[in-house]
């Protein structure tokens, strides 16, 4: 028979089911606000500030610099070592090893790594030549060679590792991290990113953004040369008392626009940041001045030295950083354009050899005066990038590598971390994952659990779902853990 369809396309039938769905919808909706469901969640979600707060569980870390290699370092030329490569070299990897070929590149032969691999420390950690500074701090380091992730393409694979999707418009571990905990120092952001000289990912502002979240907890670009804030002080007439009688009149305005609106997320963010922004005046350009630092300390790190100097500088301000008490740092090695990233489709030995000189000493320098300040018990360090690099080169006698999310590695050192550990395995040849396999989900949940936060239990109510940094996917690496 046939069916008489509404102008919206539907049939009878189809309507009246749909119309009684959303009768029932609106019944609901009800019953839950009756309840107060919905404005329980709402209000914690808009109204909370930075004021720093307890996590759900005692751990020992309460900071993290996360040093994000942009542009995919390759794992088996770094920390994965795998002397097999040696003996396979100039062999097609096995035909049972399914991966898709991005950016379409020319397939060449496995490939031994570019540099030797040396033990570290009283545990033996294996760890490439590119890297002799950071190797002196193996028995400090848990090695994760059994990272994946869902994407083969920079863009999207880097706001994954930042913000658990590869869709954009998620905050970020930052944001979350700041959202759970909030921050010691209310004169200074909560979560501070530092880009590298050279440009900012290609994937841009997504990367540390608070997403959904208020914009209160959004990461602060710290600019790596020159005054680290754009604007960040006000016109030389006007004087701070001034400044602060205009804004104690904005805020009175503000506010009384707000009780009349509530529910307005965006304008009690915006309130709180003029706020910050008036006392960061005071104590953002003594936190980022090291000229305070003494010559030992600065040479330490590599500062006015090259290639060190510009890592090396905010690897020295994310330790001042730490000291007052920001709660989350990322600082970026690789820029903007993947000629000046890790991307080393062409030359392991020259992009690596470059990127890896520009960091090995400040990281070494970062780790070594933590622990002599005695802040590396409560700071958690992580090095990573998006994913990893294929264990063969790219077409006859190439000596680059294409991009690999089957099985890369990252390691973590400082609070909470049991040291010169190694978690999971790559196959023979550093291909894929098969030992202890860690999806971006898992390191995730890894993170927040060292800074004493349950990722299953953080949640941010947004549009009638709970919402969280891993989707309760994750799982937490117990075995790195102390």
């Amino acid at each position: 028979m046939h069916k008489r369809l509404f102008p919206c396309g539907q049939s009878r039938r189809e309507f009246v089911w749909q119309m009684g769905g959303g009768f029932a919808g609106l019944a609901l909706g009800s019953l839950l606000e009756d309840d107060g469901f919905f404005g329980n969640r709402l209000q914690a979600a808009e109204t909370r500030s930075l004021e720093p707060r307890e996590g759900h569980f005692p751990v020992k870390a309460k900071n993290v610099i996360f040093l994000m290699m942009n542009g995919a370092p390759s794992q088996v030329d770094t920390f994965d070592h795998k002397p097999d490569l040696r003996k396979y070299a100039g062999m097609p990897l096995p035909a049972d090893k399914k991966y898709i070929n991005s950016g379409n590149r020319k397939v060449g032969f496995l490939t031994p790594e570019f540099r030797p691999f040396k033990p570290g420390g009283e545990s033996g950690l294996m760890i490439s030549d590119f890297f002799p500074r950071v190797r002196k701090h193996a028995d400090k380091m848990a090695i994760i060679n059994s990272c994946h992730a869902d994407s083969h393409a920079h863009g999207s694979a880097l706001v994954a590792m930042n913000t658990g999707s590869t869709f954009i418009g998620r905050p970020s571990l930052g944001s979350w991290t700041v959202y759970g905990l909030g921050t010691p120092n209310q004169s200074l952001p909560g979560y501070v990113v530092m880009m590298d000289k050279r440009g900012g990912p290609i994937s841009g502002e997504p990367n540390y953004s608070s997403g959904f979240m208020p914009s209160t907890f959004q990461g602060t670009l710290f600019r790596p040369t020159g005054n680290p804030i754009l604007d960040l002080h006000g016109p030389k007439h006007i004087d701070r008392k001034a400044q602060r009688r205009q804004l104690d009149l904005l805020a009175r305005f503000n506010e009384a626009h707000l009780k009349a609106r509530p529910g307005g997320s965006e304008l009690a963010s915006r309130i709180q940041s003029y706020e910050l922004a008036y006392r960061m005046q005071a104590e953002t350009p003594e936190a980022v001045d090291l000229s305070k630092e003494t010559q030992a300390t600065l040479d330490m790190y590599g500062v006015n030295q090259q290639p060190t100097d510009e890592f090396g500088r905010n690897c020295l301000i994310a330790r001042r950083l730490v000291e007052r008490g920001v709660r989350f740092i990322q600082l970026y090695s690789g820029g903007g354009h993947l000629a000046d990233t890790w991307d080393a489709h062409v030359s392991i030995e020259k992009n690596h050899g470059q990127h890896a000189a520009e960091i090995d000493q400040p990281i070494d320098a970062l780790l070594t005066d933590l622990e002599q300040r005695g802040l590396l018990e409560s700071t958690l360090i992580v090095w990573g990038g998006e994913f990893g690099r294929m264990p063969f080169s790219e077409g006859m006698n190439a000596p680059g590598r294409n991009h690999n999310p089957y099985g890369f590695s990252m390691w973590m050192a400082g609070a909470g971390i049991k040291g010169g550990t190694r978690y999971g395995a790559t196959d023979d040849f550093g291909f894929e994952a098969v030992e202890g396999r860690a999806h971006v989900h898992d390191i995730h949940a890894t993170i927040l659990a060292l800074m004493g936060l349950d990722h299953e239990r953080l949640t941010y109510f947004h549009q009638g779902r709970e919402e969280s940094l891993t989707d309760v996917h994750g799982r937490v690496i117990n075995d790195i853990i102390v």
